[in-house]
């Protein structure tokens, strides 16, 4: 495929750390309030940050992929991770409420239009925002690419990444019961919302452990145990989320409006052992989309830190600001 790159670069630098010019917490309605801030030039082109998960929250790290010379840089929480509230909240919290809320943060802020850039459940959002509103999105910046699909959570929630695992897969299944097994999702949202806290953290830290321990290629087993807050947050969103499909309707919704999004030109980063999200979505994605190109980086599993990952996407961020 003519516009599809692999790229050997083996590292990368990512620019200085900076300070929010901006930080607030901002009404959205529903009862939740999310945190937003803005760093580098004031008078810079705006992109938006979308953080993966969904519930993984935005973090420091995430403004350094761009010139604070050239970019006026939004980070977000989404609703009921990070700093938003309330906390690990899944009421009022569909993928449709997150698009009205990108819109919102973009209207408050006085923006026209911006560069959307994201990551794994990121890059999904990035995309239904755009097909939702084309005249928004100026380019797309895309990592470890998902798109809600059925496929995509057999794979990592029916064995598939198992296969490649099968220690960590037996240490995320082995709490829960034999005959529960056949539906891992199903089961593990019985107890992050039993309602007994323990039983919730206690399975929260097991999801996302299992996914923390496939992030990146040079990765040989679990990490450090998740922070509490952290873990529920992100374990009960992302399987709100996963339970019902990314509130969207055909399993394709995102490849079938790709026409809506067919003028915006997009860089998709892909890592080719990538775990969690298998290159086989980005290349579908890519074929459809005219003005993409894609990057399959050869080294590379999904973290967003990953040395040639993170080369690509600055690239990326430094030649769209050129142009």
């Amino acid at each position: 495929m003519d516009r599809t790159a692999v790229h050997r670069r083996a590292g990368a630098h990512l620019y200085p750390p900076i300070e929010p010019f901006d930080s607030r917490m901002l009404d959205v309605g529903d009862g939740h309030t999310l945190y937003v801030e803005q760093c580098g030039n004031p008078e810079g082109q705006p992109v938006v940050v979308l953080h993966g998960g969904p519930g993984g929250g935005c973090s420091p790290a995430m403004r350094r992929y761009f010139d604070p010379k050239r970019y006026r840089i939004v980070l977000f929480d989404q609703r009921g991770c990070g700093r938003s509230r309330p906390h690990a909240e899944v009421e009022a919290n569909t993928t449709w409420h997150l698009v009205a809320d990108i819109e919102l943060i973009r209207e408050t802020l006085g923006i026209d239009a911006w560069m959307v850039f994201g990551g794994s459940w990121g890059a999904a959002l990035a995309l239904i925002y755009a097909e939702a509103h084309p005249d928004r999105a100026r380019a797309l910046v895309l990592r470890g690419v998902f798109l809600m699909m059925q496929r995509e959570l057999d794979w990592f929630y029916g064995g598939g990444a198992g296969q490649f695992w099968p220690d960590l897969w037996a240490r995320f299944t082995s709490p829960i019961p034999m005959e529960e097994r056949g539906d891992m999702i199903g089961a593990y949202a019985r107890r992050l919302f039993s309602g007994d806290k323990a039983v919730e953290l206690r399975h929260a830290r097991a999801w996302a452990e299992w996914e923390n321990a496939l992030a990146s290629i040079d990765n040989d087993g679990p990490g450090g145990e998740p922070p509490a807050d952290y873990a529920r947050a992100f374990a009960r969103l992302e399987n709100h989320y996963f339970r019902h499909g990314g509130f969207l309707g055909p399993d394709e919704q995102i490849l079938d409006r790709l026409d809506r999004i067919a003028h915006i030109p997009g860089v998709i980063v892909q890592g080719r052992y990538d775990m969690i999200c298998p290159p086989h979505s980005a290349f579908a994605l890519a074929s459809g989309w005219p003005n993409a190109r894609l990057v399959m980086v050869p080294r590379a599993g999904h973290a967003l830190s990953e040395p040639g990952i993170s080369a690509e996407l600055i690239r990326a961020t430094d030649r769209l600001a050129e142009g």
